[in-house]
């Protein structure tokens, strides 16, 4: 899966603060859109109002499950972007409107452009969380998630368009799956569920707790 965008994000100064604010999330994802665009020659239609929907709806219910960070904050990196995956594919601001017929592809990319021609918006929506998350680790630990090569496949995508489009929450599993996690496939979108979590909450004074909640 090609990333260019991940090195964007890097950049930006306490990035996992800001992706929380409704105008930087608006802009990063408009810059996302962009990327792929000039990269692959697909260009999108977004829908502000649908955009803004996603994100109100992934903090209520990230926030809601916030106390997990705490937990282990790594991984919770990771949940808090599938639910951000999650919310893009139920709500879908985005919609391709041309360039499907004259891709941009190369030696390079010919695998990753396969994929965006079979789902442009999923692969728009994944890319935008994918590299989300690496530059979020980047920023926070100093290295990165590795991308599972069935990131790659196209097989894969089948699957994952046909399941998260009929049930948005196994996005959150989906994307686990790229960065090569064991995904939860019974009850996705909740973190003490999270195979992560509950190695973590087996050591943790706190776990009782979160047991009971």
């Amino acid at each position: 899966m090609d990333l260019p965008f991940r090195h964007e994000l890097a950049l930006m100064p306490d990035l996992r603060h800001r992706l929380r604010q409704l105008r930087w999330f608006r802009a990063t994802f408009r810059s996302s859109a962009k990327v792929v665009s000039e990269t692959f020659g697909v260009r999108f239609e977004i829908d502000e109002a649908k955009l803004t929907r996603a994100f109100l709806d992934w903090i209520e219910v990230m926030e809601a499950q916030k106390r997990f960070a705490a937990i282990d904050r790594a991984d919770f990196i990771v949940f808090a972007a599938g639910l951000v995956l999650r919310e893009l594919i139920r709500q879908a601001p985005a919609r391709e409107i041309s360039g499907l017929t004259e891709m941009i592809e190369t030696e390079t990319n010919a695998g990753t452009a396969e994929i965006v021609r079979f789902w442009p918006e999923g692969f728009l929506y994944t890319n935008y969380c994918v590299s989300a998350i690496l530059a979020v680790h980047e920023q926070e630990f100093g290295t990165a998630p590795s991308i599972d090569k069935c990131a790659d496949d196209l097989r894969t995508w089948w699957s994952y368009r046909e399941n998260a489009t009929e049930m948005p929450a196994y996005a959150v599993a989906f994307l686990d799956r790229f960065l090569g996690a064991e995904p939860n496939w019974i009850t996705p979108d909740r973190a003490q569920s999270r195979q992560a979590m509950q190695r973590a909450l087996g050591s943790s004074p706190v776990s009782e707790a979160l047991r009971q909640l």
